[in-house]
């Protein structure tokens, strides 16, 4: 398939700049992929279509304060970092300007109290630094980074915790899990309430959510790897609501990526897994772990536009994008959610 097929035209001012204020307030459109139906709602009405013994698949991956504004110690040059992945003191990064940045150079942030040594030239363009401070890193990050949003996010964020969750607990993302951005605590209860049973599962986001593809046909891409860990827990929850015949749902793309590849190492049945995942869901794939997706409105020519095609049914995705256009949604990751679904349990 040719990479152009999921090339779609946004105006650039549908793409949300900012979250609202309120977090279920945003609008959600439903997708009935077996009536191939469309609804407008608000996402607080999301349960309207969860029933009793539905299972809601939330990734718990918190955000780093990941992106670091510096200078080169030689000349005072402005350096920023984002920070990808970690192994110790030795992290993967992104960094602008990358001309300035060679093996050797040497960065610092806060006056010195955090520097950095690029050490490697990564094979996508990123540069390897080592880290040396004094204290706990985690505490100097939270003081002098800064949340990773997205390029296409031109305004300052000024409540850092809109781009977290309410259920984020472990850190390790450089971009957050945006489609569970929409609930609330209270949300979550009435939820719960109603019977609805929520699992947590973590992946990590990296380096895939800032990496475009580049090839000229889907199959030619490579995903990026990323960590992530289905707990026991998670897995006994999954297996109890498949045996119940009920829905599992994944709140997001993570969520779903982390699910399929589970359930594809033994089938029909989850277990405790954790390791790396390059899993690639284009249309052609067939679902095992999933039955619904809660999810936002991606980019074009991104590999989670082909992902939800690939559940969705690339054409009927795309009227609803249309439709979605010419109704005003917001889009991206501080956007409107879309729910996509089969109708109730067991049809």
């Amino acid at each position: 398939m040719n990479i152009n097929e999921f090339d779609f035209e946004l105006p650039e001012e549908l793409i949300a700049q900012h979250p609202l204020k309120e977090r279920d307030q945003s609008r959600l459109l439903v997708m009935n992929t077996k009536e191939e139906t469309i609804a407008h709602e608000r996402f607080h009405q999301i349960e309207d279509h969860l029933e009793a013994g539905d299972c809601l698949v939330l990734n718990n991956t918190k955000v780093w304060p990941a992106r670091l504004i510096g200078e080169k110690k030689e000349t005072g040059a402005g350096i920023e970092v984002l920070l990808l992945q970690q192994e110790g003191d030795t992290w993967e990064t992104l960094v602008k300007p990358a001309k300035r940045v060679k093996p050797g150079t040497v960065v610092t942030f806060g006056d010195g109290r955090l520097t950095a040594e690029c050490t490697k030239v990564l094979d996508h363009g990123g540069r390897e630094m080592v880290f040396t401070y004094d204290g706990i890193f985690l505490e100097i990050l939270e003081e002098l980074g800064e949340m990773p949003l997205p390029p296409y996010i031109k305004e300052k964020l000024e409540d850092q915790d809109r781009y977290q969750t309410v259920y984020a607990e472990h850190y390790g993302s450089a971009a957050a899990p945006t489609a569970g951005l929409h609930f609330t605590t209270e949300l979550l209860e009435r939820l719960k309430a109603k019977g609805v049973q929520t699992a947590h599962v973590t992946l990590h986001v990296g380096l895939g959510t800032f990496r475009p593809v580049s090839a000229e046909t889907v199959e030619e891409h490579n995903m990026h790897a990323e960590f992530y860990h289905l707990p026991q827990e998670t897995a006994e929850i999954l297996n109890e609501t498949k045996t119940a015949g009920k829905r599992i749902i994944a709140v997001g793309t993570t969520s779903a990526r982390t699910l399929e590849t589970v359930a594809g190492k033994q089938e029909n049945k989850f277990m405790e897994a954790k390791g790396w995942t390059d899993i690639f869901i284009y249309p052609g794939y067939t679902f095992q772990g999933i039955d619904a997706l809660l999810t936002n409105f991606h980019l074009p020519k991104s590999t989670l536009v082909m992902l939800v095609s690939a559940l969705a049914g690339k054409q009927f995705l795309f009227r609803a994008y249309g439709e979605a256009i010419r109704e005003r949604y917001r889009f991206f990751s501080f956007g409107d959610a879309m729910l996509i679904h089969s109708g109730g349990n067991n049809e």
